[in-house]
């Protein structure tokens, strides 16, 4: 990709952020993935462009009730000093000022959540049915949230700690929104023969305007599994970078900078499993989405 002629912001493990003016950013999605906090030398090919339209369909979707920072993704609309080569990846945006919580629905038991509840019972300090097993549908959906590290890991909160730091209201707002944009999710997907079992989101604000920003419920954000290869016990397949991480577990890596490089086949892997996603959901074929001029 060549050169944004625009002012740089922000980069971050998968997306560079420019100032477009005042009120409005740039939001470009790269191919670049990471696990275990390591951004690895190798891309996953279209993949910034899965997420960019899968965060479109979501925000235009969710937006009659969940407000979101989205202007535009459409190529015709994004400045010229942006240049052909983000098309497809390129999301104008208000800018906000981010709240520093990491937000997640979740409807199953899987992830940080599973072992924590394995080891205590608990799930961010609530107290769950016992008896659970891995991967098992929760009773309803609940909310937990983390820190946002600028660096290193996230750090799991409390209800209580979460309201403490970003205020009573505030954080009863985001709670309703985040298990609102996963109910809603998780409705969609399993029309589509997946189960969404947990989501990230993250907001910011303008004024005192409360905005989904980012990116929302993609296979970076969200963890999808197959229905017909869900079992309850186990750790289902999904479409994101699972794949990626399960390819690491088979190796001697210490999860510390540089990473090993990835097999063709597990880079291949991994991109049909964000295409895969992409196209069932939306419904569509993932090469009508906005390509680069050629």
């Amino acid at each position: 990709m060549t050169r944004i002629a625009l002012p740089h912001h922000y980069t971050g493990k998968v997306r560079d952020l420019y100032e477009v003016d005042h009120d409005r950013m740039l939001i470009v999605a790269s191919d670049r993935i990471s696990v275990f906090d390591v951004v690895l030398d190798d891309l996953i090919p279209d993949k910034g462009r899965v997420l960019t339209g899968l965060s479109t369909f979501w925000f235009d979707r969710t937006a009659d009730f969940v407000p979101n920072h989205l202007i535009s993704s459409d190529p015709t609309d994004l400045p010229e000093t942006a240049g052909p080569e983000v098309a497809g990846r390129a999301m104008l945006c208000r800018a906000t000022r981010p709240v520093r919580l990491e937000c997640i629905g979740r409807g199953y038991l899987f992830g940080s959540a599973w072992s924590e509840y394995a080891d205590s019972g608990t799930v961010y300090g609530r107290r769950m049915p016992a008896g659970m097993r891995q991967a098992e549908r929760l009773p309803e959906p609940i909310f937990t949230a983390t820190t946002k590290a600028e660096a290193g890991h996230d750090l799991p909160l409390t209800d209580a700690d979460a309201a403490e730091l970003v205020g009573a209201e505030r954080f009863e707002q985001i709670r309703e929104l985040t298990l609102r944009v996963y109910r809603l999710g998780a409705e969609h997907a399993e029309s589509c023969g997946i189960l969404l079992a947990d989501t990230k989101l993250e907001f910011g604000s303008v004024d005192d305007e409360l905005l989904v920003i980012d990116e929302m419920l993609t296979p970076d954000s969200s963890r999808y599994w197959p229905v017909e290869d869900y079992r309850v016990g186990s750790s289902p397949p999904s479409f994101d970078k699972q794949y990626v991480r399960d390819h690491y577990s088979t190796t001697d890596w210490n999860q510390t900078a540089p990473a090993p490089r990835l097999p063709v086949s597990v880079i291949d892997g991994t991109r049909a499993r964000y295409v895969e996603a992409y196209e069932l959901i939306t419904g569509q074929s993932f090469d009508e989405w906005y390509r680069p001029d050629e």
